[in-house]
């Protein structure tokens, strides 16, 4: 990153910053009136449901899991309300189809008739698609779930996961969030809690929401960061788990494959995970 870009402002830019929503516009590849909508939770409960229905389960990382953070980051911004919802996207629907072309079985989502995700088996864990080309609208009546708290299993045999994921948090914390960035906390949080799928509104899917926002951001001081994304991550993870050598192997790779250098960023995720590996190991007996 151009190190003659600005820098966020101390103090009084701060606030202004903080109450900007994350808009369709910021993460998908929309235009007209939808763009300017901020992403708020109802809609994206919507293509949650809507992924489950055509495809009996949810994609790891498709558009329901980016509307989440989105809409996550949102109502903690205060710049909308949990139970809020976008008329232009009620009145005009979401839609999630399976159908093919020459890359053979394709999943393809959309919002207000304007597609935010296509994807190849490949791309989509756990899915397999078959040919249905009629899209699925879901109805737009909806009710806030009511938050069951998980209590946080902890591996205490060494530095966890975590505690690693909140050291990056210090090291680097006014870094902007970037794609390598995303898919080393994607992976990290896998290494966690044992399952290699993202979480909704966990820490990989916040950090992927993250990424694509920064993407389209012009000046560093509107962009997410590091700590934004990995502050009290130990409190945010259902499960952790002192991290090992494969782990953060997994890590460094899932880092780098997202890297245009190929180079892990100093400091970074995969960095901090490689060190907490090594302390682990010295310390055990």
């Amino acid at each position: 990153m151009s190190q003659t870009q600005p820098r966020r402002p101390q103090g009084q830019d701060d606030k202004a910053s903080d109450q900007e929503a994350i808009k369709y516009g910021d993460v998908f590849n929309v235009t007209g009136g939808l763009a300017s909508q901020p992403i708020a939770p109802r809609e994206a409960a919507i293509m949650r449901a809507a992924e489950n229905q055509v495809l009996g389960k949810k994609l790891d990382a498709g558009a329901a899991s980016v509307m989440e953070s989105a809409a996550n980051l949102n109502v903690t911004s205060g710049v909308v309300d949990r139970d809020q919802g976008n008329e232009v996207v009620e009145r005009e629907g979401v839609a999630v189809s399976k159908s093919r072309d020459v890359r053979g079985k394709v999943v393809t989502e959309a919002v207000s008739d304007q597609i935010v995700g296509q994807y190849v088996p490949s791309d989509v864990r756990g899915a397999t698609p078959s040919p249905s080309p009629a899209p699925t609208r879901e109805d737009l009546r909806w009710t806030t779930p009511s938050p069951t708290p998980t209590p946080v299993s902890v591996d205490p045999s060494g530095i966890s996961v975590g505690e690693a994921l909140e050291a990056t948090a210090i090291s680097i914390g006014d870094k902007p969030v970037d794609r390598g960035d995303a898919a080393a906390i994607r992976a990290a949080e896998a290494k966690a809690i044992g399952r290699n799928e993202t979480q909704p509104s966990g820490l990989g899917a916040k950090a992927q929401a993250a990424a694509a926002f920064n993407a389209r951001v012009a000046y560093d001081y509107n962009m997410i960061t590091i700590s934004d994304v990995l502050s009290d991550a130990t409190a945010k993870l259902p499960e952790d788990k002192a991290v090992t050598r494969d782990d953060a192997d997994g890590v460094r790779g899932a880092e780098l494959s997202n890297k245009p250098d190929m180079m892990t960023t100093p400091g970074g995720v995969a960095d901090t995970m490689a060190t907490a590996a090594r302390v682990n190991r010295d310390d055990t007996p």
